[in-house]
């Protein structure tokens, strides 16, 4: 049987990064961890962050995987070295995919992030998208609303595009041409953010899906026929706490029903 790939976030937002590497490699056989029980890890020191990836992914070595993602922006920015030292696979972090499709997006060299607080401040995405091109104009903007708003499927009408309207307004005044979603919830709300953007801006704005980002990379690291094998590949759910409202946010994360999925609780 072929090796696994391995995925995991702090959460069920990461369950977006599970569905576009399947879209990419349907033959693939994923393993999809999200820590639930500690959620979020935007709260937490960066030693904490370290510690909690570095038991995720060694949780996730034990299925014998041959790649490991890591489909948690706040992991990303603070734990994505030590995992690339520690392991003897390859490790990739959904940050700089990102970063580098929205310097390919752009026209005008003005790119907006849009991502939950502790990322904003981390500065992760700046950085990210600098080291690919230096002469970039960055403006991040921290959008908490959107995380509640994916969780509980409010995803279009009037709540979500007030939080719209108000997260992305200094986006606008700052007229970028290119949002980043820098947050695993935000695909869910791409419709709403692209057409409030779009208002707002009084021109046509790029949305750059971190998630759809990272499945690209994979397709450049593994060829793009590395899931192409006959029948489709399968995914394993890990959680360290089931949620009771558990299987309806998963199923809007992962954009199908849950039934059939092999889904368990796990200790770390």
């Amino acid at each position: 049987m072929a090796k696994p790939i391995g995925i995991f976030d702090s959460g069920l937002g990461g369950l977006t990064v599970a569905r576009a590497v399947r879209e990419a490699f349907p033959g693939e056989n994923l393993v999809y961890l999200g820590d639930t029980a500690r959620v979020p890890y935007g709260t937490r020191s960066a030693e904490t962050v370290v510690k909690y990836a570095i038991g995720c992914a060694e949780r996730l070595l034990s299925f014998d995987i041959k790649l490991l993602v890591v489909a948690c922006n706040t992991a990303s920015g603070v734990a994505l070295g030590e995992l690339q030292a520690r392991l003897d696979i390859p490790v990739v972090g959904v940050i700089q995919p990102g970063a580098l499709a929205g310097v390919k997006a752009t026209r005008s060299g003005r790119i907006g992030i849009l991502a939950t607080a502790g990322t904003v401040a981390s500065g992760a995405y700046e950085r990210a998208i600098h080291s690919e091109n230096d002469a970039m104009n960055v403006f991040a903007r921290p959008a908490p609303l959107f995380v509640p708003l994916a969780e509980e499927g409010w995803i279009t009408g009037d709540v979500p595009q007030l939080a719209a309207r108000r997260d992305l307004q200094p986006l606008a005044d700052a007229d970028v041409d290119t949002i980043v979603l820098g947050c695993t919830h935000y695909p869910l709300l791409s419709e709403t953010i692209h057409a409030v953007a779009a208002e707002l801006l009084g021109h046509e704005v790029a949305i750059v899906d971190s998630a759809a980002a990272t499945a690209a990379t994979l397709t450049e690291m593994l060829g793009a026929s590395a899931g192409v094998r006959g029948p489709s590949g399968s995914l394993q759910i890990l959680v360290t706490d089931l949620p009771g409202q558990f299987g309806t946010a998963a199923s809007r994360f992962l954009g199908k029903p849950l039934q059939g999925l092999d889904i368990r609780a796990i200790d770390l």
